[in-house]
């Protein structure tokens, strides 16, 4: 259903190779024959023109241009709610496919509405899907390669500069009188002197292939509902059969199947299979279902949408925009206020100049968020049919708007529905996007859902792995993970989504994998990387209900690879290696919080295994992970070759987790007149990293700072002031105002404690002064 945004009809005698199908005037005479009826797809005008004809003409045989192996599912049609689209795609192949929308308002819809209603056999007439999909030269989806632009020449011609606002005018504006006969002749001196070649020649041979091929069966009245640039070549002297035959001759071809699927004006506005898409399906749909007084019904239903959000809008406010409206359009000179009248009507009076209200117009009611819908009788893979069940059973619709979806994973309904949004993101089926839960507890998640036709797609793309979302999505882990480029951190985000999703049955698969890449892998960064991901993994087996065997083998593999490698990876750092090390340590150090503190028999941390890899000594050596990695750390502090950075973050982190009971001194040996102000700066910004409350809450800390800071030259202490400035800048605002009251406050006890005298000692000296001003002391 591919072809440019046209419309009109001409019908005459047609001779085809000897024969002559007999046709029959579009607006009156004899009504056998052959009737064409040129169309614009998606136009409202056009849609209730041609209901209006077929129920005059009353054909016996109805030709739509569309791939005609859709022919039987043209039955189903009046179960289905537009927006809908035909799915055409390769079974072998899945992700080569083609789309062929329908909406309310389109001619083509309005025509097999009236077949079916009445009886009347409907079939498809253009180039077959099954070649369309085979690797056609000009695409499957892309538009006719027009030489000319019939719209714009007869726009001009009309003397317009706007071919859609000629169009609306002389077509979608008639209220279904669209003069089918006259643009048809217009449209055949557009084409004059035009030779179709390539895709759009192949294109009409079919449809006159077609056509014939009705007319042999004995149909006497048939109707032809095409875009009206084809017009010309189905009723004007046309090729002889053989001639046709011989354009397709040789065609490739491809196993092609079709389903009805839902569509979105939302996707109708952007995209088309017609090649003809419209940027304002909600407005055309209103047209459609609206053709008395359409703009005061819209504009009122404008007002609707601005109050439901709060604004002030009255029936005046109403009143005066369709005023408005309406003399736009007689002052240029238009049967009716199209879209482009009403909306700079709305924006001067119901929004006030409002741009943020027009948009809001437009997303709501210009362009709409319908979602259309296919009866349980649609050709379905089992992969979808099993979703449909899963989306009833967990009372879960899909919405073209996004709906916001908030789970306590400690309800077994929404903890389904948690596995199912994850099961979907791993095929690729992203209905579902994670947000940031609201509370702290790791028993809540949050969703925006939004339901999209391309996920129907992705569903018929990965149907080959199971007949089930459960079956499909783990078959898809399986797969990912024996991919032999897959990276370490991707394998650990793997099994975290394959936990997510509750699939244990792909769990050993993707463990065996994630288990050889780490053994392997001789990059700290990288282990570093991936580990938290598989700690945050080894937790959902116990806040979800779900077994995470394996997984604590392999993390206690990682963590001790990691501390073998870090105090190497630690050495000769510049700033920004050093900064990008400190990330994956915080991340490990929150990680291994998370951990059971035991050792691998099952002692609490503190009891020695006996173990020794040499990272580190200490009686932590052999402990639980906790125990272990705290004594790396503080092993690699008391090196001397650190980075300002990693020393100072060192030391906060072993300070806070109660390892350290001299870190005053570590700080004053830090900030001590030997160490370069750089180094020193780093140093304090690693320290204080994260939050400013141990400057709080820590008196002989904040004046060590204090003291070194006010104690720099004032060249030294301009070259550091950018890195403190970072550091404190990093601070919340209540903290940065209580370290300024702690200083100030210990400035003024300072200042105090001055003025305090020891009268004992000053009496021999206030004697004195009172002899020599003559005053005997008393």
């Amino acid at each position: 259903m591919s072809g440019p945004p046209t419309g009109g009809d001409r019908e005459s005698g047609v001779p085809a190779g000897g024969e002559r199908l007999s046709t029959a005037p579009a607006g009156g005479g004899r009504v056998s024959g052959v009737s064409v009826l040129g169309v614009r797809h998606h136009g409202p005008g056009s849609a209730r023109a041609v209901r209006r004809e077929l129920e005059r003409l009353r054909p016996d045989a109805i030709l739509i241009e569309g791939p005609p192996e859709a022919d039987a599912l043209v039955t189903l049609a009046p179960g289905l709610e537009p927006p809908v689209a035909l799915l055409a795609h390769v079974p072998a192949e899945p992700s080569r496919a083609a789309f062929w929308p329908f909406a309310t308002f389109s001619p083509e819809w309005q025509a097999i509405l009236y077949g079916t209603s009445a009886g009347i056999p409907v079939r498809f007439c253009d180039l077959p899907a099954a070649h369309s999909l085979a690797g056609d030269p000009d695409g499957p989806d892309e538009p006719e390669p027009a030489q000319v632009d019939p719209i714009g020449s007869l726009a001009a011609a009309a003397g317009y500069d706007d071919p859609e606002r000629w169009w609306e005018d002389v077509v979608e504006h008639r209220d279904g009188d669209t003069p089918f006969e006259v643009i048809a002749e217009a449209m055949a001196a557009v084409r004059e002197g035009h030779e179709p070649g390539g895709r759009e020649a192949r294109r009409e041979a079919y449809m006159r292939k077609t056509l014939r091929a009705a007319v042999k069966q004995g149909f006497g009245r048939i109707a032809v509902i095409c875009g009206a640039w084809h017009v010309p070549a189905l009723t004007g002297p046309m090729p002889s059969a053989a001639a046709d035959n011989a354009v397709l001759r040789g065609l490739p071809k491809v196993k092609a199947e079709l389903t009805w699927v839902p569509w979105t004006y939302g996707r109708l506005a952007s995209w088309s299979g017609y090649g003809a898409g419209i940027t304002s399906p909600g407005w055309y749909h209103h047209l459609f279902d609206a053709p008395d007084r359409p703009v005061e019904r819209w504009l009122a239903q404008a007002a609707g949408v601005l109050r439901d959000e709060g604004l002030a809008v009255s029936s005046a406010h109403v009143i005066e925009s369709v005023r408005l409206a309406q003399s736009l359009a007689v002052l240029r000179g238009r049967p009716l206020a199209g879209l482009g009248e009403v909306t700079e009507a709305a924006r001067a009076v119901l929004c006030e100049g409002d741009d943020l209200a027009v948009e809001l117009i437009q997303r709501r009611m210009v362009v709409g968020d319908r979602l259309g819908h296919v009866s349980d009788g649609t050709p379905m893979v089992p992969l979808q049919r099993d979703l449909r069940e899963q989306q009833r059973r967990l009372k879960l619709k899909p919405e073209a708007l996004d709906r916001e979806l908030d789970l306590d994973l400690r309800k077994p309904l929404d903890l389904d529905r948690s596995h199912l949004l994850h099961r979907l993101a791993l095929l690729g089926v992203g209905w579902g996007t994670p947000g940031q839960a609201r509370g702290k507890g790791t028993f809540r998640e949050t969703w925006t859902l939004r339901w999209r036709p391309e996920h129907d797609l992705a569903l018929i793309e990965h149907a080959a792995l199971g007949t089930t979302v459960a079956g499909a999505a783990a078959q898809r882990a399986a797969d990912l993970a024996a991919e032999p480029s897959a990276a370490l951190a991707d394998l650990t985000s793997l099994v975290e989504r394959c936990l997510l999703a509750d699939l244990p049955e792909a769990l050993p698969d993707v463990l065996a994998a994630l288990s050889a890449k780490a053994a392997l892998d001789t990059d700290v960064t990288r282990l570093m990387a991936a580990l938290p991901a598989m700690v945050r993994a080894h937790r959902y087996g116990d806040v979800r209900g779900t077994s995470a065997e394996g997984l604590a083998v392999i993390v206690r593999s990682m963590l001790e690879r990691i501390r073998v490698g870090l105090p190497v990876a630690v050495t000769g750092l510049d700033d920004e290696a050093a900064a990008d090390l400190l990330k994956h340590v915080d991340a490990v150090h929150s990680a291994v919080a998370l951990l059971p503190d035991t050792t691998p028999d099952g002692a609490p941390d503190g009891a020695s295994d006996g173990a020794s890899d040499g990272a580190s000594g200490g009686a932590a050596e052999g402990a639980g992970p906790r125990g272990r990695w705290l004594s790396t750390l503080r092993g690699i502090s008391d090196r001397q070759d650190l980075h300002g950075l990693i020393e100072g973050r060192l030391t906060r982190i072993l300070l806070d987790s109660g390892e350290l009971d001299d870190a005053g001194d570590r700080m004053s040996r830090a900030m001590s007149r030997g160490q370069a102000p750089a180094r020193a700066a780093a140093w304090v910004e690693g320290f204080l990293a994260g939050d400013g409350l141990l400057l709080v809450h820590d008196p002989r800390l904040l004046a060590l700072v204090d003291g070194w800071l006010s104690g720099l030259p004032g060249d030294q202490f301009t070259d550091v002031l950018p890195l403190l400035r970072r550091t404190f800048g990093g601070f919340a605002a209540p903290e940065r105002r209580a370290i300024g009251e702690r200083l100030r406050s210990a400035g003024r006890d300072e200042g105090e404690g001055e003025q305090d005298v020891d009268e004992r000692r000053a009496a021999a000296a206030v004697a004195t002064v009172l002899s020599i001003i003559g005053k005997a002391s008393g």
